[in-house]
């Protein structure tokens, strides 16, 4: 039979193992988050996608400005008439034509035109861009949160099927070693054939496990590759993340959500584009004040100066246009204040955010503590069932019960640490931290 100490060195061993392979995703040379996050920031499309979005911004406003700028233009052109102009004279009861013009001429002219007066559309249509601007500055900082946050999740991710597989090694093992010893026991008739199949059949479906594991950790370590922009089979060793306290309480972090959230400024600036724009839609309507000047010349050997200079002070004033211009701008109102409302909704929405990630913090803390008393608890029930089978004192299936409490109970604490990871880094996520 096999002795208490023995079962002992083989728990104890199957436990140095796991702790072993926990420290080990903590090794040097393992990935940490923030390099992480930094190879996804170089590599997402979609964050890429967000920068060009606001250059474009940025390139709209240079556009707007320039409105104010003079528009300077020049014009040639060459005309050819079937007949030379001509004009008729009455002298002395004789009539008599003259040349006015070439029959072939070429003409030039350069043309400046300067904008005094537009009754604020250059202005509300240049503040417009400004805010669209902002607004796609906040959209590419809420981009590379969420990016930040789906990185996380992945990692995370991989550390949880990792120690997952870990777990499930282990359970093949101390399996492994209770077959044995009932196969030891069995050649000794000291206990049934259904006791060997039954340990046998356990440890088969322990492998099958441990099988599914290894698959596991494949599949999320392809997919955390693929958001860096790696190959899918590139080895992954990542380290450790401990998990985060909530130590704000909740009204404070929510405060600080409803402040930083980047997805509410660019809604708050699109709000405050939309304004302008209206503004600058309505000031169509005013007197539109312009002066003008420059140069033309027109090839003409009839006349004494072909070339002239000239300056105009104009205006232009729209009386009516059948309320375009107010329905138009009316459209824009209406666009704002459905912006408004998808705004204020949205705050709920973060609202909502804060409170189950902080209560998750609150909830994934105390299941740590449960869960790590948990596993010292089963790895006691499993020494006393196997020293008791080994003495004759407990039935196989009371071993392999307790076998089975003792890998739930790691499990446990696997998806309690790691649960623990994620609530704090969503809340970071929902409070615009991350």
């Amino acid at each position: 039979m096999m002795s208490t100490t023995t079962a002992a060195i083989r728990l104890g061993q199957l436990r140095h193992a796991l702790l072993v392979g926990c420290l080990l995703s903590g090794s040097a040379g393992a990935e940490t988050l923030q390099q992480a996050w930094e190879a996804a920031l170089t590599a997402d499309r979609g964050l890429r996608a967000a920068q060009q979005n606001t250059a474009a911004a940025a390139s709209l406003v240079q556009a707007a400005e320039a409105a104010r700028l003079p528009g300077v233009s020049l014009e040639a052109g060459y005309t050819a008439l079937d007949n030379a102009p001509t004009s008729r004279v009455e002298l002395g009861g004789a009539s008599q034509q003259f040349a006015v013009a070439q029959r072939e001429s070429y003409a030039y002219r350069a043309m400046a035109t300067l904008p005094l007066y537009t009754g604020g559309r250059i202005t509300s249509g240049i503040e417009a861009s400004k805010a669209s601007l902002n607004a796609a500055r906040y959209g590419e900082a809420g981009e590379m949160q969420e990016l930040k946050l789906r990185v996380a999740e992945a990692f995370t991710t991989v550390l949880r099927t990792t120690q997952g597989l870990a777990v499930a090694n282990s359970h093949v093992a101390s399996l492994q070693a209770h077959a044995t010893d009932v196969q030891n026991l069995f050649e000794q008739g000291v206990v049934a054939r259904n006791d060997l199949l039954a340990a046998q059949v356990a440890l088969a479906d322990a492998r099958q496990q441990a099988i599914r594991a290894a698959n596991a950790v494949d599949i999320t370590r392809a997919a955390y590759n693929r958001l860096l922009g790696r190959p899918l089979d590139q080895g992954v060793t990542l380290d450790e993340i401990a998990p985060q306290t909530a130590n704000d309480p909740l009204p404070a972090v929510t405060e600080r959500a409803l402040r930083q959230r980047p997805e509410l400024g660019a809604l708050a600036d699109q709000i405050r584009a939309l304004r302008h724009q209206a503004t600058a839609v309505r000031a169509e309507t005013a007197p539109q004040v312009a002066l003008s000047g420059g140069y033309g010349y027109q090839e003409n050997r009839y006349q004494v100066y072909p070339g002239q200079w000239s300056a105009t002070l104009g205006a232009r004033w729209n009386l009516f246009d059948g309320g375009m211009a107010n329905h138009r701008a009316d459209a824009v109102n209406r666009q704002e204040a459905a912006l408004q409302e998808r705004r204020d909704d949205f705050a709920t929405v973060i609202e909502l955010q804060v409170r189950q990630a902080w209560l998750d913090i609150q909830e994934t803390r105390k299941r740590v503590e449960v869960t790590q008393s948990a596993i010292a608890q089963a790895e006691e029930n499993l020494r006393v069932n196997r020293d008791r089978y080994a003495n004759g004192l407990a039935t196989n299936t009371e071993v392999l019960t307790a076998e089975t409490l003792r890998l739930v109970s790691r499990n446990n604490h696997v998806n309690a640490l790691y649960d623990a990871v994620l609530a704090g880094l969503r809340l970071k996520r929902a409070a615009g931290e991350i």
